[in-house]
This record gives C-alpha cells, sequence and structure tokens, in this order.
C-alpha cells in the first residue's frame, strides 16, 4: 500500500481526502470507476476515496479530473483559509493546493510573505506563457482552417474556383473520420486509413456539392495543444448548396507535425458533425455558430481511447 502512494506526500494524500469528502457521493463513484478502470467496486464513500487515493499516480493527476470540479478546489482552499480569486481559472487553483500542501509552517510572517510573492511571480509566468502559447495555437489553428477549407470547398464543381491539390497526402497512414450528420434523423459513419478518410471528405464537395464556410472568429475557432505536441483544432461554420444555406457543422481535428518537412502538419484524426436546419434546437443562431467545448473538454481528445468515444457535436 505504501508503493501505491509513492505519487503522494503525506500532506497531499491528506488534503486530496478531505478535498474528496466534498464531492457528491454519485460523483464521488463515478471518479473511483475512472481512475481504477471500473476494476474495483466500492461499497461506500470511504471505500471510494480509498481506492482513489490508492490508484492516483499523483495530487496533480487527481485534481485535474474532470469530476474534481473547479469549484470543490476552491471550497477547499477557501475553507482553508487560502483566499483565491472567485476567477481562477482551474489550473491556478490546482498549483495553489499543491503550493498550499507543500508549504512548511512559517512563524516568521516575513516568510510568509516572500512564499505569497513567489506563488504570485509563478502564476504570472504561468499566464504569460499560457497566453503565448494559446496565441500561437490559435494562429496556427486559424491559418490550417484557411489552407484545408479552402482546399476541400475548390473541388466543388459549382464554387467556379481552381482546384487545389487534394488527397490522401494531407492525412497521416492511420488517420480515422467519425462523420455524424442529423437532417431527419441521426447518422453516423466512420472510416480509417488516409483513402478512405481523404476520400469521403472529398465527395461532400465534389459529389454532393457542399461548401463549409469555418466562422473562425466570435468563438468559432478554438485549439489547444498537448505536451506531446498533438494540436486539436475545433472549428464551427454553416454548410451551403449554391446561395441555399443547409444548416452548420462542426469539425474537430488533430494534428501532429510532419518530421520530415518543415512547418508542415498532418491529420491525424476528424471528427465531423452536420446539423440540418430542421434539426437544429430552437434559438440556434445559424449566422455565426461558435463553438461550445470548454478548453479542459478539448484537451480530453489527447486520450488515444477516448477519441472514438467523443460526440463531436455540441450545438
Amino acid at each position: 500500500m505504501a508503493s501505491a502512494w509513492a505519487g503522494m506526500t503525506e500532506r497531499e494524500r491528506d488534503g486530496c481526502r478531505e478535498l474528496l469528502e466534498l464531492l457528491q457521493t454519485d460523483d464521488l463513484m463515478a471518479l473511483a470507476d475512472t481512475v481504477t478502470n471500473r476494476l474495483v467496486q466500492p461499497e461506500d464513500r470511504q471505500e471510494a476515496i480509498l481506492a482513489i487515493l490508492l490508484y492516483s499516480q499523483s495530487a496533480e493527476e487527481l485534481l485535474k479530473r474532470k469530476k474534481v470540479f473547479r469549484e470543490i478546489i476552491f471550497k477547499y482552499l477557501a475553507a482553508k483559509g487560502v483566499i483565491m480569486p472567485p476567477s481562477s481559472e482551474k489550473h491556478q487553483l490546482v498549483e495553489r493546493a499543491k503550493h498550499y500542501w507543500c508549504e512548511q509552517l512559517k512563524d516568521c510572517a516575513s516568510e510568509q510573505k516572500s512564499a505569497n510573492a513567489d506563488v504570485l511571480r509563478s502564476e504570472e509566468r504561468s499566464k504569460g506563457e499560457d497566453k503565448q502559447n494559446y496565441e500561437e495555437c490559435h494562429s496556427l489553428g486559424e491559418e490550417f482552417c484557411q489552407w484545408f477549407f479552402g482546399m476541400l470547398n475548390s473541388q466543388n464543381p459549382q464554387f467556379g474556383q481552381p482546384l487545389e491539390e487534394w488527397g490522401p497526402q494531407h492525412f497521416w497512414d492511420d488517420a480515422n473520420l467519425k462523420f455524424c450528420y442529423n437532417v431527419s434523423k441521426q447518422n453516423v459513419e466512420e472510416y480509417a486509413g488516409a483513402d478512405l478518410v481523404s476520400h469521403r471528405l472529398l465527395s461532400l464537395a465534389k459529389d454532393e456539392y457542399l461548401f463549409l464556410n469555418p466562422n473562425l472568429d466570435a468563438g468559432g475557432l478554438k485549439c489547444t495543444i498537448s505536451h506531446h505536441g498533438l494540436v486539436v483544432v475545433a472549428v464551427a461554420g454553416t454548410v451551403h448548396r449554391n446561395t441555399c444555406c443547409l444548416g452548420v457543422f462542426e469539425q474537430i481535428f488533430g494534428l501532429i507535425r510532419c518530421p520530415f518537412r518543415e512547418n508542415t502538419w498532418k491529420i491525424k484524426f476528424s471528427h465531423l458533425s452536420i446539423v440540418g436546419q430542421n434539426a437544429l434546437e430552437p434559438g440556434t443562431q445559424v449566422e455565426r455558430p461558435c463553438i461550445k467545448y470548454e478548453q479542459e473538454e478539448l484537451q480530453e481528445f489527447y486520450v488515444p481511447k477516448e477519441l472514438a468515444l467523443a460526440e463531436p457535436q455540441k450545438f
């Protein structure tokens, strides 16, 4: 049992236990299922908490779990007298909780003040790095969407523009596509391999005469990047045929840099959802559709086992 807890200090373990006590029972049991991969079936809250602590690799991994809500961490810190701005994002609260658990009791007020100043500087530095990474990632996503949809739409015979080079060379060999479309009822198609994925997307423009018009501002584009270099691009827009607006679409791409060609990215996966006007929820604005995913939800696409389970439509 001691080795299973090797990733947490005693103070982190005690803190995580107190924090988990704040979760609702249903959320606690669901979290235990996720952490243990359903291999452990706790009978009550205390068994669930023990299982979660045993099978969590670190305090940071546990705090970043989806069921450990931002509000729970905020409430825990407030109960400990650690005051954070109400607008603090989850990753800031996680870092503050980790720091709180690592703090040594200090009798000297000046030492406490110095520690708080270090935290603030670290948070400011982290904010600066996050902002820079976001801007670079968003710029990449915008450039990719302009290239991809320009190339795809050029294959539409009714578009009247010169054909651009389309083909499987823009996809990784093991690329996959999940295509959901809802006109009168929900339909789902799945394709694997660069050739099949490329051909199915091509047929949308070439054979079905669809024109996908992405909304690259006003919330229509969101991007994130993993530590391993996988870029997730989510874009929303409208679907047209000739002068008729048929509905809205949302497409999520996973991009990986090609190691053999400088500044070249290839598509690892794509999830495309098209919803016809008749199937839209009342009040949906067709003119400027937006991405409903939060940043943390987009980051779930980093995990390969979740790729086939994630539903792309959030309209």
